[in-house]
């Protein structure tokens, strides 16, 4: 009689899977690993496993989840990974059925991304740049400032992704380049247009670098990326970057709780809509595969509508 693979093995083969297939990243992978790892320590309670847990005890996973205080979000991708898992196991042949087939999920409303206006991103370019002049500053703070500056400009001109912002090659900050290469979701590669201010940008950004070359302690200038971390080799982190960013936030005059790398994103995505740009053409920019997810933006800018015909029609309601 053939031994039943163990919960860790059957995790470890389905991400293997996902990364060779699907090409899921590190950070999706990583996901995938925690909800699972608990999910399977919640069966080993229940003296049940993968390969033989019933619906009902799926069932009874997605009730602990919501007595441990999980909000409807968590407990839905909880419950997309389940699915995930025991439709690989049905197609691998290591179950006949599929257990999670027929669990329906807790309801939730999609909320509408935070967007901030087109004053308050112009307050922030205004600011770093500022920051990226100041004269007194040494030359590694002015660095910082001028790779905080092109990182801004970069994203709110592309809206790319955080980690394919930082993860950008320093190839991409040819001078007479009009657009850049990016490298996607699912190593999915798509053309981003760049406009005059971010080409501006990294142009002086890049300056400051190769005069950084004259300090043999640094190390940014012969790095291959285009945002490498200080003192460390690989590229800036998302997390650094975030906090950079909600410092400038403050510095702004904004509240540091409004502001990331994603909420600029969704500005980029929301301001060209609200300007008359097709939604096709914001889902390329993107690199969305379904049009569905770029479509929210499109409810941010109704929201505006609403709100001006609201505040401004003279027949409105006072």
């Amino acid at each position: 009689m053939r031994t039943k693979p163990s919960d860790a093995k059957l995790i470890g083969l389905f991400l293997d899977m996902l990364a060779a297939e699907q090409g899921a990243g590190p950070n999706t992978l990583d996901a995938y690993r925690r909800d699972l790892t608990d999910f399977s320590e919640f069966l080993g309670r229940a003296g049940r496993s993968f390969a033989d847990a019933e619906t009902q005890t799926l069932r009874d996973y997605l009730a602990d989840l919501d007595t441990r205080g999980f909000k409807s979000t968590s407990v839905a991708r909880r419950l997309s990974a389940m699915r995930h898992l025991y439709r690989f196991l049905l197609n691998e042949r290591i179950r006949g059925d599929d257990p999670a087939a027929i669990l329906s999920g807790p309801k939730r409303g999609r909320g509408l991304p935070k967007v901030l206006s087109i004053a308050d991103v112009d307050r922030m370019l205004r600011r770093a740049k500022e920051l990226s002049e100041a004269e007194d500053a040494s030359p590694s703070k002015r660095l910082r400032a001028l790779r905080l500056y092109c990182l801004l400009e970069v994203l709110y001109a592309t809206g790319l992704r955080v980690s394919e912002l930082v993860a950008l090659p320093r190839s991409a900050a040819k001078r007479d380049a009009r657009m850049i290469v990016v490298r996607g979701k699912g190593n999915k590669e798509r053309l981003v247009p760049l406009n005059e201010a971010s080409r501006q940008a990294m142009a002086d950004y890049l300056a400051a670098t190769e005069a950084a070359k004259a300090d043999k302690k640094n190390s940014v200038a012969a790095s291959k990326w285009l945002f490498p971390s200080f003192g460390e080799s690989g590229h800036l982190t998302r997390q650094h970057f975030a906090r950079d960013l909600k410092e400038l936030a403050v510095a702004s005059g904004l509240q540091a709780r409004l502001v990331s790398p994603h909420v600029l994103r969704h500005a980029f995505a929301s301001h060209l809509l609200h300007n008359g740009a097709d939604l096709r053409i914001v889902q390329t920019l993107l690199g969305h595969t379904d049009i569905s997810t770029t479509q929210i933006y499109t409810h941010v800018v109704e929201e505006r509508l609403k709100s001006l015909v609201r505040d401004l029609h003279p027949l409105a309601e006072k």
